[in-house]
C-alpha cells in the first residue's frame, strides 16, 4: 500500500459504528471488470457507419450518453448467435470472483451497476460463475433476426449526464436503506457517482478524477488489490 492511500484511509470521515452488512458495493462493469468496453467491441465489430460520428457528438457534450448509445444500438448488425459467440471471448477481471466472495462472505452485497448493456453483462459474468450477481444496466432488446434496440427503465429527467442508467440514483436507493456505498469503477460514466459515495475504489481515469476533487478513494491496479484495500474501508470502526 503505497503513502497516498494511507493518508486517504487516515483522513477518511469518522463514521459511526457499523456491521460489514452495513456497507454495499456498487461496481461499475465496462473496464472495471471486464477487460474491455463490451458495447465498443461490438461496435468495433457488427456495428455499421455512423456509430463513431454518434460517439464523437458523446465525447463533444452535443448528445447525451443515452441517446448515443440508443443510435448506436440500433447500428448494431448481428444476429443472436453472432452476439453470444462474441461475447464468450471477452475477459474479466480474474481477481474479480475471488472480491466478490471476500465482500459477500462479510455480509455485504455487491451489486453490478452499468451503463452498458444487461444482457452483456449478465452473459459474462455466468461464464465466471457470477450470475447470481445483480445487475442493473440498459436492456438491450432484439427486434428482427439481425437488429437490436436499447431500452433504459432506470434513466432519470434528473441526471445530469443525461445517462442510460443513472448510477446516483442507484446509490440513493442504498442511501435510503441506511447502507453505505463504496463504489468501484474506472472512468467518465463514474465521475458524477464518485462523489456521492462514501468510498471509492478507482482504477485508470477515475483515479485522478477522485484525486482533483478531494474525494476519499483508494487506486487499484486490478481486483487481487482491490480485495486487499476493501477489508481496511468497510471495516468496522471501532470507539474505545
Amino acid at each position: 500500500m503505497n503513502n497516498e492511500t494511507v493518508i486517504r484511509f487516515i483522513d477518511r470521515p469518522a463514521i459511526a459504528p457499523q456491521a460489514p452488512s452495513d456497507w454495499v458495493v456498487q461496481c461499475d462493469f465496462d473496464g472495471t471488470i471486464s477487460l474491455v468496453d463490451v458495447t465498443d467491441s461490438l461496435l468495433e465489430r457488427f456495428g455499421r457507419a455512423g456509430w463513431r460520428e454518434l460517439e464523437a457528438d458523446w465525447e463533444a457534450g452535443r448528445i447525451g450518453s443515452r441517446e448515443c448509445m440508443k443510435g448506436q444500438i440500433a447500428l448494431l448488425d448481428m444476429n443472436e448467435a453472432q452476439l453470444n459467440a462474441h461475447l464468450d471471448t471477452i475477459a474479466i477481471d480474474p481477481h474479480f470472483p475471488a472480491f466478490v466472495a471476500a465482500a459477500e462472505r462479510a455480509g455485504q452485497v455487491v451489486q453490478v451497476i452499468s451503463d452498458g448493456l444487461d444482457r452483456a453483462i449478465r452473459h459474462v459474468l455466468a461464464r465466471h460463475g457470477l450470475g447470481h450477481l445483480p445487475v442493473i444496466a440498459n436492456q438491450l432488446v432484439q427486434d428482427g433476426p439481425r437488429s437490436w434496440k436499447l431500452v433504459s427503465p432506470f434513466a432519470s429527467a434528473a441526471c445530469v449526464r443525461a445517462s442510460g442508467n443513472c448510477k446516483c440514483e442507484r446509490l440513493y436507493e442504498q442511501r435510503a436503506r441506511q447502507r453505505q456505498v463504496l463504489y468501484v469503477g474506472d472512468g467518465a460514466s463514474d465521475f458524477c457517482v464518485s462523489g456521492k459515495a462514501d468510498f471509492v475504489l478507482a482504477k485508470a481515469r477515475l483515479i485522478g478524477y477522485c484525486r482533483d476533487h478531494q474525494l476519499p478513494h483508494a487506486p487499484f491496479t486490478d481486483f487481487e488489490e482491490a480485495t486487499r484495500l476493501h477489508e481496511d474501508i468497510t471495516a468496522p470502526v471501532v470507539v474505545r
